[in-house]
């Protein structure tokens, strides 16, 4: 005969119906003081006790019923539909390409609470081999955020991804900047085209992207034509969700080249012949919009951008066949994106002698010069050229003397 068992430890009796072994044990009351009982079952009596003593601390750590069978692809899916309220909507997306693309082939079929970090780390090295760092750093957080979430709705009690390190992967895109020559030939050769006017602006003050599409003429004051005072833009809306800007510090007030004040005037022109015309036409007050006055997207405005440095290289090209000299493009458009006009406007700054703490306010950056020289290091010439001088001065006539 077995051994009584002791007081709290729970019931155990053969089941012959479902012809095994039943252990249960009540571990405590809910809200309306009824008992809150935990059951468990096996094919003899030590399992389903040893399956009744896991379940009960399951309980004691405030886990969930069933939560052994939650998988890596249920925490996923429920954070991407549930979990990124308040997020813009092209942020909520891409973190749901990261995780459909990258997270749930690898590691969906997972049970979550058997998930260990052994496995995480080889992960990130799998995908290391063919995505950025920064890639890789997203989709770690876009994992490690939807493991939290299934943390506070009882499914695990830890987060194996915070043990893990991000590897090293391979090389983004580099950043560039038009050198001097090249900016005069988009200024000047892209003219023709329908976002002349969004290159100039975006070149000559540095404005990110997101801040030009939500420009409203509301905002812009080009000043009278016969005053020598200048114009300005208002820089305190973006597409970014809510509406705000980047940063706080990155409303800010800029005063227009004589050029951006040009285009922008022959911009409003045009864009009201086109409004006057058009058979629709919506009137949000942008500055740049689509053909029927719509907000322009990314994609837009980048299609656009490259087709008008097509037409930097066709110009080009009619003058140097003109002058009887071989046919070089001025760059290759599908290099390009419209916000390396913001990197081309740093660049010529630092190399006119900007010092960085101006251009970090004209850019809008809330870390001042550190973010500046951080972002945009490639674009920053040296201007700490004070011990160089000075040396010079103190040695300069030394290969005089020898």
């Amino acid at each position: 005969m077995a051994d009584r068992r002791a007081p709290g430890d729970g019931a155990v009796y053969w089941d012959g119906r479902r012809r095994r072994w039943i252990a249960e044990k009540t571990v405590g009351y809910d809200a309306r003081g009824k008992r809150v009982r935990r059951k468990a079952s096996g094919t003899s009596r030590s399992a389903a006790l040893n399956e009744l003593r896991r379940r009960v601390k399951d309980y004691e750590r405030g886990l969930v019923v069933h939560s052994e069978w939650f998988t890596v692809k249920q925490a996923v899916t429920d954070w991407y539909n549930h979990g990124q309220t308040g997020l813009d909507q092209n942020t909520q997306r891409k973190n749901r390409d990261l995780c459909d693309l990258y997270v749930i082939p690898h590691l969906g079929g997972r049970r979550l609470r058997d998930l260990q970090a052994e496995e995480v780390d080889h992960w990130l090295r799998l995908l290391a081999e063919d995505l950025a760092t920064s890639t890789l750093q997203h989709t770690k957080s876009a994992l490690s955020r939807s493991i939290r979430r299934a943390i506070a709705r009882g499914y695990v009690d830890r987060n194996v991804v915070e043990l893990c390190q991000t590897p090293k992967g391979q090389a983004g895109r580099p950043s560039k900047a038009l050198t001097l020559d090249q900016a005069r030939d988009v200024l000047t050769l892209s003219a023709g085209d329908a976002l002349y006017c969004y290159i100039v602006v975006s070149l000559l003050t540095g404005a990110r992207t997101e801040e030009l599409r939500a420009l409203l003429w509301t905002n812009v004051h080009l000043g009278d034509p016969d005053s020598s005072d200048s114009g300005y833009i208002e820089v305190w809306r973006s597409v970014r969700h809510g509406g705000d800007t980047k940063t706080r510090k990155s409303r800010r007030t800029l005063a227009l080249p004589a050029l951006a004040v040009s285009a922008l005037r022959q911009h409003r022109g045009h864009q009201a012949t086109v409004m006057r015309d058009a058979a629709e036409w919506a009137d949000l007050g942008l500055v740049f919009t689509t053909s029927i006055g719509t907000p322009l997207d990314a994609a837009n405005v980048r299609r656009d951008f490259r087709r008008a440095l097509r037409l930097v290289n066709d110009e080009r090209g009619r003058v140097q066949e003109a002058a009887n000299e071989p046919v070089v493009p001025v760059l290759d458009p599908d290099e390009w994106t419209p916000r390396e006009m913001r990197h081309s406007f740093v660049s010529l700054l630092s190399e006119h002698g900007i010092p960085i703490e101006e251009i970090a306010r004209l850019v809008g950056h809330k870390g001042g010069s550190q973010v500046t020289e951080r972002i945009y290091r490639k674009q920053i010439r040296p201007v700490i050229q004070t011990g160089a001088t000075t040396m010079d001065l103190i040695f300069g006539d030394a290969r005089n003397r020898s």
